[in-house]
C-alpha cells in the first residue's frame, strides 16, 4: 500500500519546478494533492488527472490571508479534508544578486511577505484542519544559503532562516495536536526557472558543487525522498528539525 493513501497534500508553489515534483511524488505515494499556485495555469492538476490522480489547482497568493483561507475552504470541499501542508513557495529567481544596502524596502517587504508571512498563514489555516485529522504533517522548505552565509541576497537569506525559525516554534506547539513539524534546507538546486537564468549566482553552479562532498549539481528529484519521509509515518517521532539536502556543501 502507498504511504499516503487517503491523505490530502497541499503543495504552494506548486505550478512548475520543484513544487510541481513534490506533487507528482506525492500523488505517486498515493496522495490527493492541492496545487496552491499564484499562476492560474491548471496544466499539473490535468496532469495529474488524466493520469487517474487526483488533483486540483487552487490560485492562491500565499501573502495574502483572505486566498489563502479560500484556498483551505477549496481543498477541503473538493479532496475531503487535509493532513499534509509542504511550504515551497516562495520567491527566489525572481531576485537580482545585490549587495544588502542596494536592496530597496519595497523588495525587501515582498520577499519578506511570499516567503516568511506566506508560510505562516499557511499553517494558520491549514492546521485547523489537521486537528479535526487528528494530526498531521508540515514540511518548510528552508535554504543551506541560511545555514552557510553566502552573501548578496540578504532578503532572501534572512526569510530562509526565519523558516527554521517558525519551524522550530511550531514544532513546539502543536507536538500536542500530534502535527510534526519540520524543514528542508536545499542547496542550490537546477530546477527548470533556476537553468533559466544564473546571473545572480556570482561564481555560478560549479562554483558550489565544488563545496559539495558529492561534487555534482543538485537536481528537483534529490529533494523528493526526503520530503516523502518527513510527510510519511516514518517520520512520526521527528519534529522541529531541518535536513540539509545540498550533497554534503553546508559541511563546509
Amino acid at each position: 500500500m502507498a504511504r499516503l493513501e487517503g491523505k490530502t497534500a497541499v503543495v504552494t508553489g506548486a505550478a512548475q519546478g520543484i513544487g510541481a515534483g513534490f506533487c507528482r511524488a506525492l500523488v505517486a505515494e498515493g496522495a490527493r494533492v492541492a496545487i496552491w499556485d499564484i499562476d492560474p495555469n491548471d496544466a499539473l492538476a490535468r496532469e495529474i488527472t488524466s493520469a487517474g490522480g487526483q488533483a486540483i489547482h487552487c490560485v492562491t497568493d500565499v501573502s495574502d490571508e483572505a486566498s489563502v483561507r479560500a484556498a483551505v475552504a477549496e481543498t477541503v470541499a473538493v479532496l475531503g479534508g487535509l493532513d499534509i501542508l509542504v511550504n515551497n513557495g516562495a520567491l527566489f529567481t525572481q531576485l537580482e544578486r545585490k549587495a544588502f544596502d542596494e536592496i530597496d524596502v519595497a523588495e525587501w517587504d515582498r520577499v519578506s511577505a511570499v516567503n516568511i508571512r506566506g508560510p505562516w498563514l499557511c499553517a494558520k489555516h491549514c492546521v485547523p484542519e489537521m486537528r479535526k485529522a487528528g494530526g498531521g504533517k508540515i514540511v518548510n522548505i528552508s535554504s543551506t544559503r541560511a545555514l552557510k552565509g553566502k552573501g548578496f541576497l540578504l532578503h532572501y537569506d534572512a526569510s530562509k532562516a526565519a523558516i527554521i525559525g517558525i519551524t522550530r516554534s511550531l514544532a513546539r506547539e502543536l507536538g500536542d495536536d500530534n502535527i510534526c513539524v519540520n524543514a528542508i534546507a536545499p542547496g542550490l538546486t537546477m530546477s527548470e526557472n533556476v537553468m533559466k537564468r544564473q546571473n545572480w549566482q556570482g561564481g555560478g553552479a560549479s562554483e558550489t558543487v565544488a563545496t559539495r562532498a558529492l561534487k555534482r549539481e543538485q537536481v528537483p528529484a534529490d529533494l523528493f525522498g526526503a520530503m516523502l519521509f518527513l510527510v510519511s509515518p516514518d517520520s512520526d517521532f521527528m519534529t522541529g528539525q531541518t535536513l540539509a539536502v545540498d550533497g554534503g556543501g553546508v559541511m563546509n
